[in-house]
């Protein structure tokens, strides 16, 4: 492999990541502003929401199918087909005139969600095997800090320049990352073969919107309500019916025999769980700080503001996410999976009992981004090493789901508490908080617990071998 790698592959890497930190960000610039364009597009709060609402169901199909895509037909091809849907789903944003046609334009968007696997997959392609977990780390961390980046930024975007470019800055950064791309990144030298399973695609997409439409809308329509419950049962039996046909196919979309290596259902567990209290932190610590001081709790924060309070978690979450590969050869993916949980967790207690000032809050999330910079790096770099190289943008591309599923269900718990404690001017309870805080604690705890089934590299690789072989023999576990 070593004939092969290009000498610019560190170029490569910063095409990568520019073309990752633009489309992160996209996932949360919007969160903090939807009451101005509900306002600027005289809708309602409930239809804005789909503007999120439908970014998140095309991500979430879109991720795992162009990452099994790129996996058969070449990761550079399927990343500037990606590219350039992110480009027409900006521009068509950016002059959207309706609502309606927002939506279409973050559907379109969405399709963007498979950079992800496409960059961890690219990454084990052209790198030097000791220069792997390192970028991969890196990228994941430039990921997870895009994230949070979006709620800093979106306040002063929207300040000086208007909504409309939150969609004009992405869009013109991806353009110059397409052309990059085209010029300096080599085609994959690892395909899959095949072509996409149809009924395979189909039964995904399908499970996936029913699930998650539920879980986002389910505070709207009400969770006992016979739309919610209907949704839900029908996502549990597409689930079936799509795991049955994929066992049974020749060319799945999803490999569950790849599915059920160790590493990955163990370091997907953790994802999901991961998943539940970032996803529930970014929605709702910028909207515990901007509560008005009326309340006795909050501190009537700007947009802006609340932005800020978050700068130290991003500090924190890219300082450890970039360490994390260089200093695997001695802290483990593992343990360093488990001690980014530890910190998530440590972080969700400090903010049940320090949350009266400004600085303890900034304080608690420079805590949160230790954690959580580690783990979101070291999550997917398990994913990479141990799964057949062929196989890497659909296993990556399937654990970035994974986490988004997560996200949405903690999202979602955590919302009907807060919202389930209101004072006589409508407005949270700082119990609810306080108890949402906890929730996002236990989550943490739980993702800690289960980080120790992971296995180890050594053996995970070994496994990831036999079920590119098709060979089911035992690995024994390594020892210490």
């Amino acid at each position: 492999m070593s004939a092969r790698i290009r000498s610019h592959y560190w170029l490569t890497f910063a095409v990568l990541a520019t073309a990752t930190a633009s489309f992160s960000l996209l996932q949360s610039l919007l969160n903090p502003v939807l009451p101005t364009i509900q306002h600027d597009l005289h809708t309602t709060q409930t239809e804005v929401t789909w503007v999120i609402t439908g970014w998140l169901l095309s991500a979430a199909i879109a991720t795992p199918l162009l990452g099994r895509t790129g996996d058969m037909i070449g990761k550079r091809r399927a990343l500037l087909i990606v590219l350039s849907a992110v480009v027409v789903g900006d521009l068509l944003a950016a002059l959207a005139p309706t609502l309606g046609i927002l939506i279409v334009a973050r559907l379109v968007q969405g399709l963007g969600g498979a950079i992800f696997p496409l960059a961890f997959g690219i990454i084990r392609d052209e790198f030097p095997r000791h220069r792997v977990s390192s970028a991969v780390g890196a990228i994941s961390a430039i990921i997870a800090v895009g994230g949070g980046l979006g709620v800093v930024l979106a306040g002063p975007i929207v300040g000086a320049l208007g909504w409309r470019w939150l969609f004009w800055i992405p869009m013109i950064v991806t353009i110059v990352v397409g052309v990059l791309a085209a010029i300096f990144i080599p085609e994959s030298p690892s395909r899959a073969g095949g072509r996409v399973n149809i009924l395979g695609a189909l039964l995904l997409a399908a499970w996936l919107v029913a699930l998650l439409l539920p879980l986002s809308e389910g505070r709207e329509w009400g969770w006992s309500s016979p739309l919610t419950i209907g949704l839900f049962v029908l996502a549990a039996a597409l689930i079936a019916v799509w795991v049955r046909v994929e066992f049974r196919s020749s060319n799945p979309v999803i490999d569950m025999r790849m599915m059920r290596l160790p590493t990955v259902w163990t370091t997907n567990l953790v994802a999901l769980l991961f998943g539940a209290g970032m996803f529930a932190t970014y929605a709702f610590l910028p909207q515990f700080t901007q509560t008005p001081t009326s309340t006795g709790y909050g501190f009537g924060a700007s947009v802006t503001e609340s932005g800020l309070l978050l700068l130290p978690m991003l500090v924190t979450m890219a300082v450890t996410g970039f360490i994390s590969g260089p200093i695997a050869p001695y802290v483990s993916f593992k343990l360093q999976l488990a001690l980014g949980s530890a910190g998530i967790a440590a972080a969700a207690i400090l903010f049940v009992v320090l949350h009266s000032e400004p600085w303890e809050v900034a304080f608690a999330s420079g805590i949160f981004g230790l954690g959580l910079g580690i783990a979101y790096s070291a999550m997917s770099s398990l994913i990479v090493q141990g799964v057949p190289a062929h196989q890497t943008g659909a296993a990556s591309g399937m654990s970035v789901n994974i986490r988004t599923i997560g996200g949405a269900i903690g999202t979602a718990v955590v919302s009907s508490i807060v919202t389930g404690g209101l004072d006589a001017s409508g407005l949270p309870l700082e119990s609810s908080y306080t108890s949402a805080f906890i929730v996002l604690a236990g989550f943490a705890v739980a993702a800690f617990a289960a980080s120790f089934l992971v296995p180890s590299v050594r053996r995970a690789s070994a496994r990831a071998s036999m079920a590119a072989t098709g060979d089911e023999l035992r690995v024994p576990a390594e020892v210490g």
